[in-house]
């Protein structure tokens, strides 16, 4: 008989500055053997943190250390003054080959992201960094998913909000980090942060 999965819960507690504009939207944290730091995209061989000091500072590894680890401390900080707030789509999921692939995620419970948005009310702008997150968050709202590095114009608990599809940030994903930066640099403009 097949061994079932055990299943996972989220290992990390919502990140909710109160000045958050973007709510930036995983689908689950890698197994913790990946991890670098107790944040989130935590692998190093994930660019989220290297796209984010590309596309704010002109360096992309502003957030990193030599060691091929993350600057934990300075990303939080960072997070709260320019006010992003991360989750996941996924408070529980079984991962059917043990990795951090979407493909293989089995999402148990979704995140209540209505809630998520109750604590965050100067948010009106979505951000999925990938298509496992993207399809869940559509589901959620009963809209259709953006193409990738777009946005659609949507209402979700009792606000509007811009749904962005952005390009995932692990280097599974076939784009090039030139490309997923300036996607997520158009992002950061539209919504209306200074940047590099």
């Amino acid at each position: 008989m097949p061994v079932i999965p055990e299943i996972e819960h989220h290992p990390l507690q919502p990140f909710l500055p109160k000045n958050a504009r973007v709510l930036m939207l995983g689908s689950f944290p890698p197994p913790r053997v990946r991890w670098c730091m107790e944040f989130f995209y935590p692998n190093p061989q994930n660019d989220m943190w290297r796209i984010i000091g590309q596309v704010f500072y002109g360096d992309k590894l502003h957030f990193c250390t030599h060691e091929k680890r993350f600057k934990y401390e300075e990303i939080v900080e960072f997070c709260k003054d320019r006010g992003i707030a991360i989750f996941d789509t996924a408070q529980a999921v079984r991962r059917l080959q043990g990795n951090a692939a979407d493909e293989h995620l089995e999402i148990i419970e979704a995140t209540d992201i209505t809630e998520l948005l109750k604590q965050l009310p100067l948010c009106n702008d979505i951000c999925c960094t990938g298509g496992k997150a993207a399809e869940t968050l559509a589901e959620m709202m009963q809209t259709n998913t953006p193409k990738v590095g777009e946005y659609i114009e949507t209402s979700f608990a009792d606000k509007p909000i811009r749904f962005w599809r952005m390009p995932s940030t692990s280097r599974a994903y076939p784009l090039s980090f030139e490309k997923k930066a300036a996607a997520y640099m158009r992002m950061m403009k539209t919504i209306g942060f200074s940047l590099a």
